[in-house]
């Protein structure tokens, strides 16, 4: 009896010893991967994890002069300040109104660009589409504003076509509603042929042989949209929904910073441009970091109840 448990012993130390040298010979094998690994690894622990060391900043009295671990604490003064402010209220309301409307316009179009540019038969055709499509994400939001401005502003070359036509300009950077769907247009125009390739690569993936049983049952190619392709990049879309509601609260500089005005400041100033403007231009940069570190924690809860509703309703949660 002694004996089988030492020998069952061995066989445990060497089944360890095994994945032990496995391990070192991937490690081996595939060394120019785990090289190319270095770089985002450094840029992540660097960008992402490195200022997480200033947090503090957001609790104290911070003073440049003093730095980060000399400057006094300040009993939460700084979250009472700007929890306590109604201009605060109102960026978190306009971040969430924006980024809503990007979820409710913005997330399906790329699903739907997707399934037109797969339905494509002309292969070249295809191609240019998709390359057409790809261009304007790569434009500068500064160049993106500028050209809003040119072609919409109220002497732009649109409405400038409309009064020679006869009609009335229309105020689509002046008026703050008007502004808001010009808002989501542009940022679907800029994004949705981009956000097309994760879905087209789902797409690859689906068994045509799923394709060839729906034509034999008869299937018009709405049918197998609905009810092959749909489903067959579902947890695809699942994965980017999770991600899109956990980033609810957070929303780029850039793009209202370059398309927003005075006039539409009720509904243009978001946190980003807040926290520019309170926080970084009047260097109260325990304000900047305060609302950095709310804005985060919003984002980590509707991240954390997306996948757990997510979950709960059957579907591939990221973790």
């Amino acid at each position: 009896m002694d004996g089988s448990v030492v020998l069952d012993n061995k066989e445990s130390v060497g089944k360890l010893l095994k994945k032990k040298k496995s391990l070192f010979y991937y490690i081996k094998h595939d060394y120019i991967l785990y090289l190319m690994l270095v770089i985002p690894i450094i840029y992540i622990l660097t960008f992402k994890y490195a200022p997480m060391y200033g947090i503090q900043i957001a609790f104290k009295d911070y003073n440049i002069f003093q730095g980060a671990n000399m400057s006094p604490w300040n009993d939460f003064a700084t979250f009472k300040q700007i929890f306590s402010s109604p201009q605060f209220f109102q960026v978190v309301r306009n971040t969430l109104m924006l980024n809503g409307l990007d979820l409710i316009v913005g997330f399906p179009a790329p699903i739907l660009l997707a399934v037109l540019i797969n339905e494509l038969v002309w292969n070249k055709f295809k191609k240019i589409s998709q390359t057409i499509l790809y261009l304007p994400h790569f434009l500068s939001w500064v160049i993106i504003g500028g050209i809003v401005a040119q072609l919409l502003s109220p002497t732009g070359m649109l409405n400038s076509v409309i009064s020679h036509l006869g009609g009335e300009p229309l105020p689509f950077l002046t008026n703050k509603y008007a502004w808001v769907a010009t808002y989501s247009l542009i940022g679907v125009w800029q994004n949705a042929g981009w956000g097309t390739i994760l879905y087209l690569a789902a797409m690859t993936g689906i068994d045509k042989q799923l394709y060839e049983a729906a034509d034999a049952d008869g299937a018009g190619r709405f049918a197998k949209i609905w009810h092959v392709t749909l489903p067959g990049i579902r947890p695809t879309i699942v994965i980017l929904l999770i991600l899109q509601i956990g980033n609810i609260m957070a929303i780029n500089f850039d793009r209202p910073f370059n398309i927003q005005n005075n006039l539409v400041m009720d509904f243009g100033d978001v946190i980003s441009t807040y926290v520019y403007r309170v926080g970084i231009q009047s260097a109260n940069f325990s304000v900047a970091a305060a609302v950095g570190l709310f804005q985060s924690v919003i984002c980590l809860i509707f991240l954390v109840g997306s996948n757990f509703i997510s979950r709960k309703l059957g579907e591939n949660g990221i973790w």
